[in-house]
């Protein structure tokens, strides 16, 4: 699955503060994701993340 830096994803479990939607920090052999809710920010491994994601929204201008 191709996931960039500046992407948003819509995963399909929620974070605890309720919102759906991460935003790529960082892509590798681990994700650093930060929730568009109340601006976390996670680490979690690829596996993890592309079992999970229900949408992939592209940002076209490459801002975070």
């Amino acid at each position: 699955m191709d996931v960039q830096v500046g992407d948003r994803l819509i995963m399909k479990k929620k974070h605890p503060c309720g919102s759906n939607e991460f935003a790529v920090l960082r892509s590798g052999m681990d994700f650093r994701l930060k929730c568009c809710g109340c601006g976390r920010e996670v680490m979690v491994p690829r596996v993890k993340i592309e079992k999970n994601i229900k949408k992939v929204i592209r940002d076209e201008n490459g801002d975070v």
